[in-house]
């Protein structure tokens, strides 16, 4: 089977989310339970007509608590990716090759976390990466501890080599806000924010703000995928993976390792490949759902995709071009900058609601039938989602 017969073999059929917030006393088990009842209500399915389970890396969940608490009886896959943020775009390629191969027939993907109850940056218990070996070992010593500074080592060589600004980087923080002011699920829901509010808040880690940085946040949300045959007899409009493609760093190794660290090598080349399979260009895509991270993670996304040329991502993102009614809507439910940070699973179930027609009037994009997503995740690895109406 190539890749072109893959296009629009699968669909995604059920969404679900919990509320986010930051504080709750669900266990992180329990987030991702409900998140996947409420997918499976949304598909009109049951527990028993999952076989197949993807639990999410990031969480530490595995596929037994899901057959004990759901009572899937006849589980014929489960598979875990360990690519940190661009793992859950790449569990649903994952989760599409089952389906297509008649390993599975409907296969659960649950995600999300308590990122402000237990896994914040200075709390963690996550598991430890086996990726993070090369910075345990040489930069860990010397202060390289966490995320906001491993990113922000390659936004600031951005602005050295391309001119570059801050407020570039605020022009993507406020696009996500005013999206979340129009999204009742955000967190940040009714919190304005200017340009000026951006370069105004504090610095965390040169360059990254406090406004540049995405959420702590508790939740979680669930999608269920089956064959687009079956699809068509379920609750809801189908929406279908047109195309799909993973893409990893070379060196796979830190930051300061990368040939060149403006460049997200993974992005391009998952991007390359998903553009292929569905048989499209950037210049097709009515919307796009970016992971958001740090708004560095955007803009250099932009570039990888060929939205824009290297080093204009900073250009591309003012005048309102990536805002509501703008040239390229991102983040339109306001990412995880400003709904929450759930591991990237959000910004498919907005993908997924836009394409459906289900968000707020004010938000709905038009035309909207063809959306991008992203997921970006330990240095510079992605994965890259195109879903369409059918």
């Amino acid at each position: 089977m190539t890749a072109l017969e893959l296009r629009d073999r699968c669909a995604i059929v059920g969404i679900g989310t919990t509320p986010y917030s930051r504080g709750t006393d669900a266990s992180t088990l329990e987030l991702h339970l409900e998140a996947s009842l409420a997918a499976l209500a949304d598909a009109g399915l049951e527990p028993a007509d999952v076989d197949g389970v993807m639990p999410h890396d990031i969480a530490d969940r595995i596929a037994e608590e899901f057959v004990t608490n759901l009572g899937l009886r006849d589980l014929a896959f489960s598979s875990t990716i360990r690519t940190g943020g661009a793992s859950f775009g790449s569990a649903v390629q994952s989760a599409c090759l089952a389906v297509a191969a008649g390993v599975a027939t409907c296969v659960l993907l649950p995600a999300g976390r308590r990122g402000y109850s237990e896994q914040r940056v200075s709390t963690s218990k996550v598991s430890p990466m086996p990726v993070l070996a090369s910075i345990n070992e040489f930069e860990k010593p010397y202060g390289n501890l966490v995320g906001m500074q491993w990113f922000a080592q390659a936004a600031q060589r951005h602005m050295h080599e391309y001119g570059t600004t801050s407020e570039h980087f605020g022009h993507i923080a406020v696009a996500c806000r005013k999206h979340a002011n129009l999204n009742p699920r955000a967190i940040m829901h009714g919190r304005p924010m200017t340009l000026p509010d951006h370069q105004a808040s504090r610095l965390i880690c040169t360059p990254f703000r406090l406004f540049d940085c995405s959420l702590e946040s508790d939740g979680a949300g669930a999608i269920l995928i089956t064959s687009a045959e079956r699809a068509r007899d379920l609750a809801k409009p189908p929406v279908l993976v047109s195309g799909f493609g993973e893409g990893h760093g070379d060196p796979p190794t830190s930051i300061t390792q990368k040939r060149d660290m403006t460049f997200i090598e993974g992005m391009h080349h998952a991007g390359r490949r998903a553009f292929a399979m569905a048989g499209i260009g950037p210049a097709d895509i009515d919307c796009a759902q970016l992971y958001d991270g740090f708004t560095w993670f955007v803009l250099g996304t932009l570039e990888a995709l060929g939205f824009c040329a290297r080093g204009e991502g900073g250009p591309f993102v003012e005048g309102g071009r990536i805002e509501l009614g703008g040239a390229l809507p991102v983040n339109t439910h306001g990412g995880l900058l400003s709904e929450a940070h759930v591991s990237g699973v959000n910004h498919v179930i907005e993908a997924v609601r836009q394409l459906r027609r289900e968000v707020e009037p004010e938000r709905q994009v038009d035309p909207c039938d063809t959306v991008l997503v992203t997921n970006e995740g330990d240095f510079h690895e992605g994965s890259v989602l195109i879903l369409r109406r059918p």
